[in-house]
């Protein structure tokens, strides 16, 4: 193995140790803004234009514009999010009341490493490697005006390691596969007053950290019709992935916690040499998946935690637009802005669980830069921020018009990456 080899598996090491322990975050639902620095920019536009190697997280066939190259980066992410509680619980019997005021979640500084890579193998073959922490939802509540009076939030991780392969079927047509295998971990803590709804108690909160693989793929299609037009499309089917059955009481299915399959296509326009709009649409069908979808009422009366119809999240599905601007004028600077915007997912009938897990994010604004340094390597950069939404609904386990509970969050993220190419 060469010394250059030896550094650079090194360095996927050391990425994926990282990846292992840093809580994935995302904003789109769960779902990453965008996969990359130089997509992250755009505001997760580039399905019909790949520029890096993070390209194939978004579309696998874009790996043949891409070459022999490399990408590793560090991103900083943090989220400010809370609850309000308005209206003094009835203490009913039978009724689950929280004590009003507004709690704020810690842990706001999250560290998000990836990797990418990718080899020609003959002429018009491409195969690489991604490794890059796709969704998580994080809440740290640490007062104790919760659930069961202690301190209350979940933590889910999670990393996708893809190996994408891509040919150049046509003259400027591509398509590619990426099989991906998953990793994610979750944590639940201070849910324990569920426990009467439960089918298994001891399966319900603070277990620690449960682990859970599994398994999937993305394909997508290129094509660079003219100079000045490009059409991509991708999909990304379910994950399959092992129950988290340290928390077989808590999700449905007894812990079963799939990733949801997505569906991206979009344009990209050259209106000149230097200047470039892209437009991206994207469905995220938070429905595939039962621990995630499955209302709060009736099915808290219906079935216990756990069981096939258990409570869930309440999340629909998901619709994305995002939208890129680049300007790239070859002069060692390139410039990016973008805007993104989708309907978050969570219901106003669904308040109560998911104070736990409030992706209310719907406006992303981006901007972005690289440097480039000769003809092989460049600095990249990137900010996004997410204004602040807030989300109210009525507590459904109290009195009927008692209390309300309102859902807020804003977002920063920055990124910075370097690429270097052969």
């Amino acid at each position: 193995m060469t010394k250059s080899h030896r550094i650079l598996f090194g360095s996927m090491a050391v990425l994926l140790a990282l990846a292992m322990v840093s809580p994935a975050q995302a904003t789109n639902g769960y779902f990453s803004h965008g996969y990359g620095t130089i997509a992250k920019a755009l505001a997760g536009a580039g399905v019909a234009m790949p520029q890096d190697t993070m390209a194939a997280a978004t579309n696998p066939a874009g790996m043949v514009v891409v070459g022999k190259r490399y990408d590793a980066g560090i991103g900083v992410f943090s989220p400010d999010r809370s609850y309000t509680v308005t209206g003094n619980a009835s203490g009913f019997p039978g009724t689950f009341g929280l004590t009003p005021g507004k709690v704020e979640s810690d842990s706001n500084y999250f560290y998000i490493p990836y990797f990418g890579g990718s080899w020609r193998i003959g002429d018009n073959m491409t195969l690489g490697v991604n490794l890059y922490g796709h969704g998580g939802m994080n809440t740290d509540y640490p007062v104790a005006t919760f659930f069961a009076g202690q301190p209350t939030g979940v933590n889910l991780e999670q990393l996708f390691v893809g190996i994408p392969w891509a040919v150049e079927f046509a003259d400027k047509h591509s398509i590619g596969i990426m099989p991906i295998f998953v990793y994610q971990t979750f944590e639940a803590q201070g849910v324990g007053s569920f426990a009467p709804f439960s089918s298994d108690p001891t399966k319900l909160s603070n277990n620690g950290s449960s682990t859970s693989t599994g398994y999937g793929a993305k394909i997508g299609y290129l094509g660079r019709f003219t100079d000045r037009f490009s059409f991509g499309i991708s999909y990304q089917t379910e994950m399959s992935m092992d129950d988290f059955s340290d928390y077989a009481g808590l999700f449905a299915e007894q812990g079963g916690f799939n990733v949801p399959s997505s569906l991206t296509a979009g344009i990209a326009i050259h209106a000149t040499s230097a200047l470039s709009l892209l437009v991206d649409y994207q469905d995220i069908y938070y429905s595939d998946v039962k621990s995630i979808n499955n209302p709060l009422l009736p099915n808290l009366q219906t079935a216990r935690l756990g069981d096939d119809g258990g409570a869930g999240f309440g999340w629909q599905d998901m619709s994305v637009w995002k939208f890129g601007l680049q300007y790239d004028p070859e002069n060692a600077w390139a410039w990016r802005f973008g805007y993104s915007f989708g309907d978050q997912p969570i219901p106003e009938s669904e308040m109560l669980f998911n104070i736990l897990a409030p992706g209310v994010m719907e406006d992303h604004f981006t901007f972005g830069l690289t440097r480039q340094f000769g003809e092989s390597s460049g600095l990249n950069f990137s900010l996004m921020y997410a204004p602040e939404v807030e989300i109210t609904g009525p507590n459904l386990l109290e009195v009927p018009g008692l209390q309300d509970i309102t859902l807020a969050m804003s977002q920063w993220d920055i990124e910075i990456s370097y690429s270097w190419g052969f």
